[in-house]
């Protein structure tokens, strides 16, 4: 199997911070080489060296054979490496030809951007994307987060990659555009490109890559390749324990309604159609679809982000009629949304700001914030939840995909809330922070509060759930238990019309 990039002895320090820790990565040529690991194990770190925006401390990087040097991501694209980001990097007022064609575009005359030609190669990226129907005029913010990420993935398919770095590019994707990327990069595969794959879903990258590479702790502890292990393997390297003992199940006692929708209605491409629901205390309900079935839309309703044209939401027994966030968050709800990088964090902010944004009134005095009680409160908060920082005056995008969401949940927690919504709470963070969020939403129970949850994972939300509602074109369209819920039926109801099938 033939070599194409190495990154030999690679360790990188962020202050007293050491992100890797003497690290050699092979990636074999028109192969897909599969790196996993914990949030923090340093998978995002090497693949940010090895794309040119950022230089190791010591070590070097060898492309087929050749000593380079990638001082910047221009450099990185001159010599055939492209990155898929995890997080988006697109300009929300710009359309999808701009956004796809940001920075280098098209010329006529050598002057003027040619911007039918734009719009044109844009179909044609569009096309091999599944996303045929798309405008490429359409601006980018109009779009849901699993079209933004394939516009982001379309913008490196643009360019002539030899090596093409994926960092989580599916963590927002509907389960056919999914189908459709992995069509793509068979292409790619194909066509002699190397494909290096980031991912926590242990189904997909299975599915897809040819060879896996572990990190743990800054280092490279496993390299196999794919046909020679199996989930189980795959899960103990990382984490260091079985897989089924991951998920921790809800076992404490049901009490009383703590949150009652009836008959909600929201208009929109989206709809929200007749959504009736109940959460009780000591209860964690989840609620599966497709992308598109209106999940996010009855959360964003719930929380007050979006107005209701009939329906009603009690909290406790009592009547909401005031459909703000405000309001919504003095009732007791709170909300962790699914796109934590533009929803849900302050990026220029600090760990412990972004914690406290929330809740800031209650820590001043006087009109002025009271410092030890600042520290105090974020502090406890980091040590609750596990929350791995260089400190609390670090900014929060310093921090990994999974510990950011922590930071999100920390805020949302520090709302005392009495139900807590989360929107794909474990989108793009590994299987050790799947456990630790799992564990979080059974001791919440344990305690008394309400959970609904959205995954358009089918073990997790299987794994989570006292009870399952499934959504589809903005309807409930069956409600299960843990105990008598399948994947079958799960798939089966999220792509139906028909009315609630209620299984006992």
């Amino acid at each position: 199997m033939a070599e194409i990039l190495e990154a030999r002895h690679i360790s990188k320090n962020y202050g007293g911070v050491r992100a890797l820790k003497d690290v050699t990565f092979t990636a074999y040529r028109g192969q897909v080489n599969v790196l996993v690991g914990e949030n923090g194990a340093g998978k995002s770190t090497l693949m940010k060296i090895l794309s040119g925006s950022e230089q190791p401390t010591s070590g070097e990087i060898v492309l087929e054979g050749e000593t380079v040097q990638l001082g910047s991501p221009r450099a990185a694209q001159a010599l055939g490496i492209g990155i898929i980001h995890q997080e988006l990097s697109l300009f929300p007022n710009l359309s999808i030809a701009e956004n796809l064609f940001a920075g280098r575009e098209l010329r006529k005359g050598g002057r003027f951007v040619d911007a039918a030609g734009q719009r044109r190669r844009a179909r044609e990226v569009l096309e091999r994307l599944g996303q045929d129907r798309l405008d490429p005029d359409t601006l980018v913010g109009d779009l849901p987060i699993g079209q933004q990420q394939l516009v982001e993935i379309g913008r490196v398919l643009l360019e002539d990659v030899r090596v093409l770095i994926m960092d989580e590019p599916t963590s927002a994707l509907s389960n056919h555009e999914v189908d459709v990327l992995f069509e793509v990069m068979g292409d790619l595969r194909r066509d002699d490109v190397t494909v290096i794959y980031i991912s926590h879903k242990l189904d997909e990258f299975r599915r897809i890559g040819d060879w896996v590479t572990v990190f743990r702790d800054g280092r490279l502890v496993a390299h196999e390749s794919m046909s020679k292990t199996d989930t189980g393997w795959i899960v103990r390297q990382m984490v260091g324990r079985d897989p089924d003992s991951l998920y921790v199940r809800n076992s404490s006692p049901v009490g009383d309604v703590l949150l009652e929708v009836r008959g909600l209605t929201v208009p929109g491409t989206v709809a929200v159609d007749d959504v009736s629901l109940s959460v009780r205390a000591g209860e964690v309900v989840g609620i599966y679809g497709l992308m598109g079935a209106g999940r996010t839309e009855l959360m964003e309703t719930l929380m007050g982000m979006r107005r209701a044209t009939a329906g009603e939401v009690f909290v406790r027994g009592e009547k909401e009629p005031k459909s703000t966030v405000q309001a919504r968050m003095a009732a007791g709800l709170a909300l962790v949304p699914e796109d934590r990088q533009r929803d849900g964090l302050v990026q220029t902010m600090t760990v412990r700001d972004n914690i406290l944004l929330a809740t800031i009134a209650k820590l001043t005095r006087g009109g002025l914030l009271a410092g030890p009680a600042e520290q105090r409160t974020a502090r406890d908060k980091v040590s609750e939840l596990a929350i791995k920082i260089p400190g609390l005056g670090a900014l929060v995008t310093a921090l990994s995909g999974g510990n950011q969401q922590k930071v999100v949940l920390a805020r949302a927690l520090l709302t005392e809330p009495i139900v807590l919504l989360l929107d794909e709470p474990t989108r793009g963070v590994d299987v050790g922070a799947k456990s630790q969020i799992a564990g979080l939403m059974a001791e919440l129970a344990a305690r008394g509060f309400g959970v609904l949850f959205i995954s358009s994972e089918l073990a997790e939300v299987m794994a989570m759930a006292d009870r399952v509602l499934v959504m589809a074109r903005g309807r409930i369209t069956a409600e299960f238990t843990a105990e008598n819920v399948t994947e079958e039926a799960l798939v089966t109801a999220s792509a139906s019309e028909s009315a609630l099938e209620a299984s006992a």
